[in-house]
């Protein structure tokens, strides 16, 4: 709406001639706006003074713009002012249907104006103005009757004068035919109140909800009988006992917090702060196991029949609030769900029990999914991608909120590590399940997210001692080790790189014989290290030492591709040029993603050196090689060295936020960590090294 408004405002200065484009769509957006959702007092008062001054816009948008004044709250004092101000003759005022409009809106917001006396105090500027005919049938005086005769409206005035002041002598005038005054429009009123409404309960459940908290939710009038969850009610109280209904501030709260008696039915709980707040500092399971008999009768009654399906759906958004401000969900609640996924085909507001389940408590992995997570992918995988993201985005929050769990937990749960790595292992399968379904960027992107969340495991320094690695699966690394993306090749050399610090500090202690859970050397086997170390082998490889795809050095695993397979690439590839080779076509120079940014990085180097020293008469033609950076420096070129190249290509990803695959090198090979992070005087000394 603030977009439309301001559009609206500098139209209304602007003649129409000299825009570019017709204000009438975007009036029309702004004025369905006002009426759905009611006009903030500052675009109200901006709004009603676009109305009041002289203005470029066509009468018919001004006077949509004048039905359509809602105000969400009170009426200012100044806003009333502006428009009396407004009324009558003269250049400077709106035309007359402008004037009318703006009256009556007056008229019909009479009830909710914040000083309704201001009109009282208006009376003589509004007496002046009664004789200006087309804003008369709202402004009447016995004074005029001589001039307007048995205008209609003045008569129903003068009847009212009567009715109130019998001592007057009207004579014949009263005796025309004049209804009584009418509100100008019963609709427009009404819908007045369904939006002033709406926004009392939004601001009653922002400021106790979220601000304060410390009263119960009482909800009055239409919205009560809207309520699914009954508010908290408490009779039959003790009388040294103290209700919730009488607390009103933390104090009370605080000092009446072991005599406050719990209300009769306890699924207020659901949408109460203050109920919430109660059971929080007074645990009461069987609270919670009432709330959830709740839920199951309202599952019950809808598949009996003797409720709707929205029904059922209303319940469980105020389940979803609830669960998300308390960032929990009680293990009693798992009860329900596990019978409601029975039940469940994965239709309706599947966002909600999504969202609900992001809190899912740490419990054996193995016992959550069986009765949990199994069900309820069974209810929403239907071999599509999006709902296969869909619960990828589930364990990727599942994993954030049992970490947020553990960071906060002494001691660590003895079924942690069992619990977390099983939910990694997990994930992981059904990665690469999506990544055959739907290979597609967004679809590498979530994958990443959840790798990403997984790695804080090492990055936290208490929980790096007691969850072990899991690593990506192998067909996942090298899926997305050749991905078309950069960032998303980057992303995962960091992932890797931050597992190498995880292991290394497992291998530094010593294994334990007193039954602790922490890691220590014996956590992980020879072979699992291995495959790691083969990991980065091979992007090594790729990236740094033109041997792409070999088998050859210790550890590596070829990328894991068949060697009959390598051996038919590389003879395609000298077939189609003998100057390439297969091992060189991933290198940082000739790999498909990385390619352009290594000879950006050469441009940006001859840039400054052209600044700097106008000897300087060749560039380039890419891509970089040994040998043409040879050749390069006795043609008039920059002078630059195979490895200073390489570095400074490295660099150059690091200053543009992918500095994953630079990590992953260092961490790999200490001569290159060495030389990134030496002064420039040492780096020059390794530099005539050979590190390739």
């Amino acid at each position: 709406m603030r977009r439309r408004l301001a559009h609206s405002l500098v139209a209304s200065k602007t003649p129409a001639k000299s825009r570019g484009t017709s204000i009438k769509p975007t009036v029309a957006s702004l004025t369905s706006l006002a009426y759905e959702n009611g006009l903030l007092p500052n675009a109200l008062d901006e709004l009603v003074g676009l109305l009041v001054t002289p203005s470029h816009l066509d009468q018919a948008s001004l006077a949509a713009i004048a039905r359509n004044l809602y105000p969400v709250a009170r009426v200012s004092r100044h806003v009333a002012i502006r428009v009396i101000g407004a009324l009558g003759h003269g250049n400077l005022k709106p035309s007359l249907n402008v004037q009318v409009a703006l009256l009556k809106w007056l008229i019909m917001v009479h009830h909710v104006l914040e000083t309704p006396a201001v009109l009282a105090q208006a009376y003589g500027v509004l007496f002046n103005l009664l004789d200006t005919a087309a804003i008369r049938p709202n402004i009447f005086s016995l004074n005029l009757s001589r001039q307007t005769a048995n205008d209609p409206y003045l008569i129903g005035l003068l009847r009212v004068f009567k009715d109130y002041y019998p001592e007057i002598i009207l004579g014949e005038l009263v005796r025309g035919k004049a209804s009584a005054f009418k509100h100008p429009d019963i609709s427009w009123k009404e819908r007045l109140q369904d939006i002033q409404d709406a926004y009392a309960l939004q601001a009653e459940k922002n400021s106790r909800g979220a601000l304060d908290g410390f009263q119960v939710n009482r909800t009055a009038g239409r919205a009560q009988g809207r309520r699914i969850v009954p508010a908290v009610h408490t009779s039959h109280v003790n009388e040294n006992a103290v209700t919730l209904e009488e607390i009103e501030n933390a104090t009370g709260f605080v000092q009446n917090m072991d005599r406050i008696e719990l209300p009769n039915q306890l699924v207020a709980v659901l949408a109460d702060p203050l109920l919430q707040k109660l059971l929080l500092l007074r645990p009461n399971a069987e609270a919670y196991q009432r709330v959830a008999n709740w839920l199951n009768s309202v599952l019950q009654n809808v598949i009996d029949g003797d409720a709707d399906e929205a029904t059922l759906w209303e319940v469980l958004a105020v389940v979803k609030e609830f669960v998300v401000e308390s960032k929990s969900i009680p293990p009693v609640f798992l009860i329900f769900f596990a019978r409601f996924f029975q039940q469940w085909n994965g239709s309706g507001q599947r966002g909600y029990i999504l969202q609900i389940l992001s809190y899912a408590p740490l419990l054996e992995f193995q016992e959550l999914y069986e009765h949990i997570l199994q069900p309820l992918e069974l209810a929403v995988l239907d071999n599509a991608p999006g709902s296969q993201v869909d619960i990828l985005t589930l364990y990727t929050n599942i994993l954030r909120h049992w970490i947020a769990m553990l960071q906060s937990s002494d001691p660590i749960p003895p079924h942690a590590n069992t619990s977390l790595t099983a939910l990694i292992r997990h994930t992981g399968q059904l990665s690469l399940t999506l990544l055959q379904t739907s290979p597609t960027e967004s679809v590498n992107v979530a994958i990443v997210e959840f790798y990403e969340q997984a790695i804080q495991l090492v990055n936290d320094d208490m929980l790096k001692y007691y969850i072990r690695i899991e690593l990506p699966p192998s067909e996942l690394i090298y899926i997305f080790l050749f991905s078309g993306s950069v960032t998303t090749i980057s992303r995962l050399c960091d992932i890797l790189a931050c597992y190498k610090k995880g292991f290394e500090m497992a291998m530094s202690t010593k294994a334990r014989n007193d039954g602790s859970n922490r890691i220590d050397a014996l956590s992980y086997d020879r072979a699992y290290v291995n495959l790691y170390n083969g990991y980065l082998m091979d992007i090594c490889n790729c990236f740094w030492r033109s041997r792409a795809f070999s088998d050859a050095d210790t550890n590596s695993h070829g990328c894991m591709i068949p060697r009959p397979t390598v051996s038919k690439l590389t003879s395609y590839v000298s077939s189609v040029d003998k100057t390439f080779s297969l091992p060189s076509l991933f290198s940082l120079s000739y790999s498909p993603v990385l390619c352009l940014q290594s000879i950006h990085s050469v441009r940006d180097l001859e840039d400054a050196a052209i600044a700097s020293d106008s000897s300087i008469r060749t560039r380039h033609a890419g891509p970089v090689t040994q040998a043409t950076l040879s050749k390069l420096a006795t043609s008039g070129g920059i002078q630059l060295s195979w490895q200073e190249y390489r570095i400074e290509v490295l660099r150059s990803l690091a200053e543009k936020n992918l500095g994953g695959i630079a990590e992953l090198l260092k961490n790999t090979m200490t001569v290159l960590k060495k030389s990134m992070d030496a002064t420039p005087r040492a780096r020059a000394k390794m530099l005539s090294q050979d590190f390739s």
